[in-house]
Order: C-alpha cells, then sequence, then structure tokens
C-alpha cells in the first residue's frame, strides 16, 4: 500500500458515482479538488462530515472546489445517503478497494476494542496542476469542511 506525501502528484482513478456515471480524476486537471475519504455511509461521523460539507457547499463551489468524497460503499448505497441528506457533492464507489489502496487509506483500525480493516478518514487537497498540496489525516468530522476552506484561502494567498 503507498503512502502519499504532501508535494507530490495525485494519482489518476476512474470510478462511478452515485449515479453510476463515471469520473476519471485526471478529467479535472485546471481545478482544485478535495477528495475526502470516510468510512461507511449513513454512521454518525460520516454523516457528520457529508452534512458539514454540503452546508459549507456554497463556498465551495464560489472558490471553484471540486468535492468528492470516496468510500467502498455501493453506487446504491451512495444514492440513498445522498438522498437522505440531500448532499450537492459526488460521492464515488471505490467497491474494489482500489483507489482507497492506492491513496494509502485502507488499513488496520480499532474501535470500541476491535481492530478490522476499513477506510482511514482522510482527505486530500490537491491543485490544478494535480499536486497534493495538503493531506488531512485523522479528520474530525464536524469541522473538516471549514478547516479545507479557511486552509484554502492561505494556499491561494501564495502560490504553490
Amino acid at each position: 500500500m503507498s503512502k502519499i506525501k504532501e508535494g507530490q502528484l495525485a494519482l489518476d482513478f476512474v470510478l462511478p458515482d452515485q449515479n453510476n456515471k463515471l469520473h476519471k480524476l485526471f478529467d479535472y486537471k485546471g481545478k482544485w479538488i478535495l477528495l475526502y475519504f470516510y468510512p461507511k455511509d449513513d454512521t454518525p461521523g460520516c454523516t457528520k462530515e457529508a452534512c458539514a460539507i454540503r452546508d459549507a457547499f456554497p463556498n465551495f463551489k464560489k472558490l471553484k472546489i471540486t468535492v468528492f468524497g470516496i468510500s467502498v460503499d455501493s453506487v446504491e448505497s451512495h444514492k440513498k445517503f445522498a438522498q437522505k441528506y440531500n448532499l450537492p457533492l459526488t460521492l464515488l464507489s471505490d467497491e474494489k478497494k482500489e483507489v482507497v489502496k492506492k491513496y494509502g487509506v485502507w488499513g488496520r483500525k480499532t474501535f470500541m476494542g476491535k481492530s478490522f480493516l476499513g477506510t482511514k478518514r482522510t482527505s486530500f487537497l490537491i491543485n490544478p496542476e494535480f499536486k497534493i498540496i495538503k493531506i488531512y489525516e485523522n479528520v474530525k468530522p464536524e469541522i473538516h469542511a471549514e478547516e479545507v476552506l479557511n486552509d484554502f484561502k492561505n494556499f491561494k494567498s501564495f502560490k504553490k
């Protein structure tokens, strides 16, 4: 499993969204991108994170940041999750676990004393040249959207 570092180029992939439309990351060249990996649709932390991004979505749009949420849940699960919480963002399904492994966010986790394999809540802020500007590990779901927006404004004020 590769460990991606800040300053490195993002890795390309093709995944289906909640409407089964395919998205190729490199088709978004020239745009700022937030790739946020999350463990599971419709769980407390993931719902808080998705709803915080939803609530801040007008700011992401205004700043021209494309947001992709990625989990190993199915297209159908994503569709239900997006509809239930009125999520305007694109949720990508990585059921084969190829992208989570490629980005180094699939691994051993512990929850309530049990150890298991799963997606680590991690985000990557990618600039228009596909350079990874910031990696967010151990994301706090409630504040993540604002954290990214604040960092984005700082990155825009000096060219990286």
